[in-house]
């Protein structure tokens, strides 16, 4: 692994790394998942595709949020675009 980070090459790929999948592992240890509570490989499966799906619908709705104006204003004095709920 030191081989490879003295290299331009393997320096830009481990930063990449740090951006795609590190980040999601340790958002989802954040919320609370540090060992899966089902046993077997089939069960597992299914756990790890409830946390995604919620990790992806949290992810929409803070970014719907951002977009409507919904940060840090208290309800009912935005100007929301075209699409937001009221």
């Amino acid at each position: 692994m030191e081989r490879k980070l003295l290299t331009k090459r393997g320096r830009s790929a481990y930063k990449l790394r740090g951006q795609t999948i590190e980040a999601v592992f340790g958002q989802m240890a954040m919320r609370g998942l540090v060992r899966f509570s089902m046993r077997g490989v089939r069960k597992v499966r299914g756990e790890w595709s409830l946390w995604r799906s919620t990790h992806n619908i949290l992810k929409l709705w803070a970014i719907r949020k951002i977009e409507c104006g919904l940060v840090g204003v208290r309800r009912g004095q935005a100007g929301r675009p075209f699409g937001c709920l009221k």
